[in-house]
């Protein structure tokens, strides 16, 4: 099976960035839309799992799971990774109420690369996402299943789109986005069926989850 291991929003949060997300649809249309009920966090992916190796992920993800505390996150702002692929961030959310800090983005003018700001620089830091992101893909590894996570960044895809699109539109609308606070509390593994959802993506089925139930900070594996 095609597969992956997620933290998935709950609907309130899930229904603040369709609000956010929904002008954008009629100023992109060639933009191909993910559909809200697919929107999630990928801790992992797995690609095309043995169904043989299944018994040993899902314990080794449950051993995961044990080890790491619930997450208190938030999606903010837009990203893009250069002319493929539109997507919120996904940030550790503020301990207090000061506004939250988005991190700089990279920006390109006349073909010229610089640095630019689009709230100041984070201090909040993603540790604990990439920790358990690590944790995860070490367990998909020992399992058997090769996982590639150079790299990782926390965002949940928005749209895609054609070779040579402009997305700097589309980000410069979810600048103003923050949404509320939210508790990740569980590990998910998915399966993914190429073709089988609403207008030709992929439908997602949830075969397996485990509540994060640590209570201090976890090593990675």
């Amino acid at each position: 099976m095609r597969a992956f291991v997620a933290l998935i929003p709950p609907a309130g949060a899930l229904a603040e960035l369709a609000d956010a997300v929904a002008p954008l649809h009629e100023a992109h249309p060639d933009l191909r839309w993910t559909p809200p009920t697919q929107w999630h966090l990928t801790l992992a992916f797995l690609g095309d799992v043995d169904e043989g190796r299944v018994p040993e992920l899902t314990e080794r993800l449950d051993r995961a799971a044990h080890r790491y505390p619930p997450l208190r996150l938030v999606l903010a702002s837009g990203g893009r990774f250069g002319d493929r692929v539109l997507w919120t961030r996904v940030l550790p959310a503020p301990a207090d109420d000061r506004e939250l800090s988005i991190p700089t983005r990279r920006v390109v003018r006349s073909g010229t690369p610089s640095r630019a700001s689009e709230h100041g620089r984070s201090s909040q830091p993603v540790e604990g996402l990439r920790r358990l992101a690590a944790s995860t893909a070490a367990a998909a590894r020992r399992s058997g299943i090769g996982v590639d996570q150079r790299g990782y960044r926390p965002h949940i895809t928005l749209a895609r789109s054609r070779p040579g699109a402009d997305l700097r539109p589309a980000v410069e609308q979810l600048a103003g986005f923050t949404g509320s606070p939210w508790t990740a509390d569980a590990l998910h593994l998915v399966r993914s069926r190429l073709g089988a959802g609403p207008g030709g993506t992929a439908a997602h089925d949830v075969v397996g989850t485990w509540r994060l139930a640590g209570k201090n900070r976890a090593e990675t594996g």
